[in-house]
């Protein structure tokens, strides 16, 4: 199933970019080239690519809820760490060799 959300969520954000860059500029970023109708433009926002974005930004935003979701329930199963700790309990012990002491009669 995560492979299926993550190949969806590809493709929905590599659309995203493409309908984005799509979309015509209004020049309004920090005054920075205006133009004669500024950001007071007669531009409807209910065009094609404007509900698309919008659509495409609503399933972008619940597959990265899914994705997060699943992460979580993936992470209450057992670790790496907690999987070689219960290893090296059913074998007895470490495999690296004991540390050397020094000892006490000098």
């Amino acid at each position: 199933m995560e492979t299926v959300l993550l190949s969806i969520h590809l493709i929905v954000a590599l659309a995203m970019v493409v309908a984005i860059l799509l979309q015509r500029s209004e020049g309004g970023a920090l005054g920075i080239g205006g133009g004669q109708g500024g950001m007071m433009t007669a531009r409807g926002a209910g065009d094609l690519l404007t509900r698309t974005t919008k659509w495409l930004a609503i399933v972008f935003l619940a597959n990265s809820l899914l994705l997060g979701w699943f992460a979580a329930q993936k992470s209450a199963e057992d670790t790496v760490v907690q999987e070689v700790i219960q290893q090296e309990q059913e074998d007895g012990g470490s495999q690296l060799p004991e540390i050397p002491t020094v000892p006490e009669d000098g």
